[in-house]
């Protein structure tokens, strides 16, 4: 089966922006929080923010308290003023793109035009675009709407910016021919036409196609009709519960694409589910592989092996000969950290990972216990290897182990930097030099080579691990997001974290080969330069749409590691 995701799938600017805000208010404004109606049609969302202690106010009271957030979709200018009398704060949280369509109803209103809104009558955008039309706003959503249109002498012509785009344009030929003096605004959004021509390309290169959103949305049901217009077998779902396994099982090609409500998380959950699907069946070669595959990741079995192996290649590079011991304190400690860190850790999984969230709610005790095991014979096995050792794995266990507590009482509230995971980036910058400790630089402790040949296989080995973890803190930017994360992505944006881990391949690429040109290292640098240009490679994939997150791209990337210590075993034989 081959899974092709609309580029535009997700969320748009506008409802990205809503939610951005809503989350932050509680950290910036009086409580308690409200919203005034849905903030979005995406019941996901919704019930998220109700378990975080944000409420849907239904309807204006006579007297209230905190503050009350502006849906994306806008409301009435006479709700605002309502709102504020009450004695509510009022946080806009309206649609860039809407709000320029109330600005441009209200401009020709006082000039005394009739609006002709063209959308869905109970759609709350429209309800809230009539409210700056005054008494001269009138809604069609379908063209024997514009026949009971009574004539006016001066009228405009907008869009819910959610509208389909080619009924707009029916309306448009309409009005040229019956009422060519009407000024027309063509304000649906550029996302929305994206999407919609998005979906009518992907509908045409694939078997069937899965729309993702909310039931009660309407640019996510235009989506689904339009799929539907072209023939192919459309379904309109809102997780990955409702996917109909037994038909889509035998599917060739599926795309999917969703509504501008609909959370990356969601997407990727879906496309995980598929994945596997075509791998049901028991007599599958396949569906074995992909579970060993996913039993490996979720186990973090698979990313200890890749620190071994990683570890192996960094003592190769350092001419170290006693390789094993340095290679089983990396795997033991990678094992044992990454356990209890997504132990004590996992609100993010439910979002980006709920299958990885499930396994360590349902082993979390057997789990625990090989992190113990794993950690405490890392430190054996270190002090066996001298007290310098030992004490360095103990400081970093430690520190490890106290990534999610918190040092500083609750009672200060004036901190918002009560962990070391709450100062942004941490996460990301700590796992990548608490790697290169133990691939690089307690080898080193026992090995011939030169500063300068460890401070290069040093950064070979935390730039690899950086560019790693950041690349999957950009896979779950949304989910991060939305449990208070403060990750490298959410800090620099997409683009900007792209171009950073392209330019720290660049560099540890290049430290490498000239480490190993001046003999700082061994000549395994010239064959090991093939690790960081595989990540650019996936990296690069990834970012034009060729590899979508999944079990997969995960595997592929902690492959690296694998493959690092593959390159320098195979180099060694042949050399050594």
């Amino acid at each position: 089966m081959k899974i092709f995701i609309a580029k535009n799938a997700g969320f748009c600017m506008g409802v990205r922006r809503a939610v951005e805000m809503v989350l932050d208010a509680p950290n910036k404004h009086e409580g308690p929080i409200f919203t005034y109606g849905p903030l979005i049609h995406n019941p996901q969302v919704l019930n998220l923010l109700e378990e975080k202690g944000i409420s849907i106010l239904p309807e204006i009271p006579d007297r209230g308290s905190g503050t009350v957030l502006i849906r994306a979709h806008g409301v009435p200018p006479k709700a605002k003023e309502d709102l504020k009398a009450a004695g509510f704060k009022i946080i806009d949280a309206t649609c860039p793109r809407v709000i320029k369509v109330q600005t441009i109803i209200r401009k020709h209103s006082q000039q005394g035009y009739a609006s002709i809104i063209i959308g869905d009558k109970n759609h709350p955008e429209v309800i809230g675009l009539l409210g700056f039309a005054g008494e001269k706003g009138y809604v069609v959503d379908s063209l024997d709407d514009l026949k009971y249109l009574p004539p006016f002498d001066r009228a405009i012509i907008v869009a819910q910016t959610t509208q389909n785009t080619q009924f707009f344009e029916k309306v448009k030929n309409w009005a040229a021919r019956k009422s060519p003096r009407y000024i027309i605004f063509d304000t649906i959004c550029n996302s929305t036409a994206k999407r919609q021509a998005e979906v009518r390309q992907l509908a045409d290169a694939v078997d069937a196609v899965i729309v993702v959103g909310g039931l009660s949305s309407g640019n996510t049901r235009r989506l689904s009709e339009i799929a539907q217009q072209t023939g192919k077998p459309t379904f309109h779902i809102e997780s990955e519960s409702e996917l109909d396994s037994k038909v889509l099982s035998s599917v060739k090609n599926i795309g999917i694409t969703a509504g501008a409500s609909t959370p990356n998380w969601i997407i990727n959950r879906i496309y995980r589910t598929l994945e596997i699907l075509p791998y049901t069946k028991k007599q599958s070669w396949r569906r074995v592989l992909i579970t060993i595959q996913r039993t490996l990741l979720l186990t973090n079995i698979y990313v200890s092996i890749g620190a071994g192996c990683l570890s192996y290649a960094c003592t190769k590079l350092l001419g170290i000969a006693n390789f094993f011991p340095h290679v089983l304190i990396s795997i033991l400690y990678v094992q044992s950290m990454h356990i209890l860190n997504n132990l004590t850790g996992t609100k993010a999984d439910r979002f980006n990972d709920p299958e990885r969230a499930s396994f360590y709610d349902n082993n979390m005790v057997l789990l625990a216990l090989l992190a113990v095991i794993a950690g405490g014979a890392g430190l054996v096995t270190a002090y066996t290897l001298g007290v310098i050792p030992f004490l360095i794995l103990l400081a970093m266990s430690i520190l490890g182990l106290s990534y999610n507590r918190r040092f500083i009482p609750g009672w200060f509230t004036g901190n918002k930097y009560r962990r070391i995971r709450d100062v942004p980036g941490s996460k990301t910058v700590l796992i990548a030099i608490a790697w290169g400790i133990v691939t690089a630089l307690l080898p080193s402790l026992s090995g011939p080579s030169s500063s300068p040949g460890t401070a290069a296989v040093f950064l070979w080995s935390i730039g690899l691990v950086f560019v790693r973890t950041a690349f999957f803190d950009l896979l779950d930017t949304q989910g991060d997001r939305i449990v208070g994360k403060e990750t490298i992505p959410l800090l620099l944006g997409e683009k900007r974290t792209i171009s950073l881990l392209k330019a720290m391949l660049v560099f540890v690429l290049a430290a490498l080969i000239v480490s190993s040109a001046l003999h700082l290292t061994s000549n395994l640098g010239f064959a090991l330069a093939i690790c960081p240009i595989f990540v650019f490679i996936v990296l690069s994939a990834h970012q034009r749409g060729h590899m979508l997150p999944g079990t997969r791209l995960e595997f592929l990337v902690e492959t690296n590691f694998v493959m690092a210590g593959i390159v320098a075993f195979t180099w060694s034989a042949l050399i050594g």
